[in-house]
C-alpha cells in the first residue's frame, strides 16, 4: 500500500484494522475441483477452443465460487447503498444534496436507471439508506442510518471508526442476509450527492497516483468546480495522511461506501459472486480486498467506467471489465447491465452439446 507513515490516528493510539471484526465466518477456499470441472467442460463443447472469450471465464469462475457443476446464479440482487457526504458542502459536485432523498423514493417507485436494467436481467433492487439526510426513511427503504451525512472531511473525518465499524457490518449482515436467501450473484450500488469526491480520495489514498490524473466530472460539474474538487481532495489528504485503507475510509470515505465494502466482505463469506459497478463500487471493493485478500476472487468487473480512477483501480485488482460503454451512472447500472452475461455463460455451458454429443474427439 503507498500510504503516508505520519498517521494522526495512530499517534492517538487507535489502532484499526487489526481486529478483523466483520468476519461473521470464514472466506472459504474457492472450489478448485469444481472449476477444473467447470473447464474441461467449456473445453468439450462444440465451439473452437478459447471462443466465447471471457464468458467461458464467468463460467468456471463461478463454479468455483459456488462449489456447483452448472452454478445457480437464478436469484440476484442489486442494493443499493445511501448516504450523503459533507464534502459536498465545499462545492464539488453538479447537484444539491436534496437529490439524494428524491432518487431514493426514485428507486422505491422502480423508475431509476437501475431499477429498468436489473428487472430486464430479473434482480431484486433492494435500497438501504446509511447515511442520507433524508427524514423520514420512506417506506419500503432498508432503515440501517448511521448517522445523518458524513462530516465535512476538508475540515475533519468524514466519519470515527465507530460509524464506519457499524456501516461496514451493516454491509456484511445483509449479505449473509441475501446469502442465506439463495441469492448467489450481487450487484452493490450507491446514492450520494459528492460520492465521487470521496470515491476519488479513496483511490488516490489506496494507489499513491496523482489527484489530477484519478479526479472526474462525476455528475457533470465545470472545469473550474473539477479544479476546485482536485484540490479539496489535495488538502483532505495532506490533512488526514491515512495510514492504511481502513483509516482512510474513516478521513475521506462515506456511509454507503462502508457499507459496500461490507456487501463485499459479508458476499465472499457467504460464497456469492460480486459484480462491481463503476468508480465508487470498485472503490469500496479495493477496500475490502485490502481488508481481506481473499475478497478478490469472488469479484467480476462490469464495466469500465468514464471516471479515470476507475480503470487504475482495476489494473490494481487485476480485473477485466466485461463491458465499455462509457458509462458513470452510479447506482449498480453497469453491474445490472453485465447480468445477463452470466446467465449467458451459464446457459452456454450447460445447453451446448459437447464433441461428445457428436461424436468426435475432443479438440486437442
Amino acid at each position: 500500500m503507498l500510504f503516508k507513515t505520519k498517521n494522526i490516528y495512530r499517534k492517538r493510539g487507535i489502532a484499526v484494522g487489526e481486529k478483523k471484526w466483520w468476519r461473521l465466518r470464514e472466506i472459504p477456499d474457492l472450489d478448485v475441483e469444481m472449476e477444473e470441472a467447470a473447464r474441461k467442460r467449456v473445453r468439450s463443447l462444440t465451439k473452437p477452443v478459447g471462443s466465447l472469450g471471457m464468458l467461458e471465464e464467468i463460467f468456471i469462475r463461478l463454479a468455483g465460487i459456488t462449489g456447483e457443476t452448472i452454478p445457480d446464479i437464478r436469484k440476484k440482487a442489486v442494493v443499493v447503498m445511501c448516504g450523503d457526504h459533507g464534502v459536498a458542502q465545499a462545492g464539488v459536485s453538479a447537484y444539491p444534496q436534496e437529490v439524494t432523498g428524491l432518487m431514493m423514493e426514485n428507486f422505491l417507485r422502480g423508475k431509476a436507471a437501475v431499477n429498468v436494467l436489473a428487472e430486464l436481467a430479473r434482480a431484486t433492487v433492494i435500497v438501504a439508506d446509511l447515511g442520507s439526510l433524508l427524514e423520514p426513511v420512506p417506506e419500503g427503504v432498508i432503515d440501517c442510518k448511521v448517522r445523518k451525512g458524513t462530516r465535512n472531511f476538508l475540515e475533519e473525518p468524514a466519519m470515527t471508526v465507530s460509524e464506519v465499524i457499524q456501516a461496514v457490518e451493516v454491509g456484511v449482515r445483509l449479505a449473509h442476509q441475501l446469502g442465506g436467501q439463495g441469492v448467489r450473484l450481487i450487484a452493490p450500488g450507491e446514492m450520494g450527492i459528492g460520492n465521487t469526491t470521496s470515491a476519488s480520495a479513496l483511490a488516490a489514498a489506496l494507489t499513491g497516483k496523482d489527484v489530477g490524473a484519478l479526479t472526474g466530472r462525476g455528475t457533470g460539474i465545470t472545469d473550474e468546480n473539477l479544479v476546485r474538487k482536485q484540490e479539496v481532495i489535495r488538502q483532505a489528504l495532506a490533512l488526514h495522511q491515512p495510514g492504511n485503507a481502513m483509516e482512510a475510509l474513516i478521513c475521506v470515505g462515506g456511509l454507503e461506501i462502508a457499507g459496500m465494502v461490507g456487501l463485499y466482505l459479508g458476499a465472499a463469506q457467504m460464497r456469492m459472486a460480486a459484480v462491481m459497478d463503476g468508480l465508487i463500487s470498485t472503490v469500496a471493493a479495493a477496500i475490502a480486498v485490502e481488508m481481506e485478500p481473499e475478497v478478490k476472487s469472488y469479484l467480476f468487473a462490469s464495466h469500465l467506467s468514464a471516471e479515470p480512477a476507475h480503470r487504475i483501480l482495476l489494473n490494481r485488482l487485476q480485473l477485466t471489465p466485461l463491458i465499455t460503454a462509457e458509462m458513470r451512472l452510479g447506482e449498480a447500472s453497469g453491474a445490472s447491465l453485465a447480468f445477463p452475461l452470466f446467465d449467458a455463460a451459464v446457459a452456454l455451458a450447460e445447453r451446448m452439446a459437447t464433441f461428445a454429443d457428436l461424436g468426435l474427439p475432443e479438440p486437442d
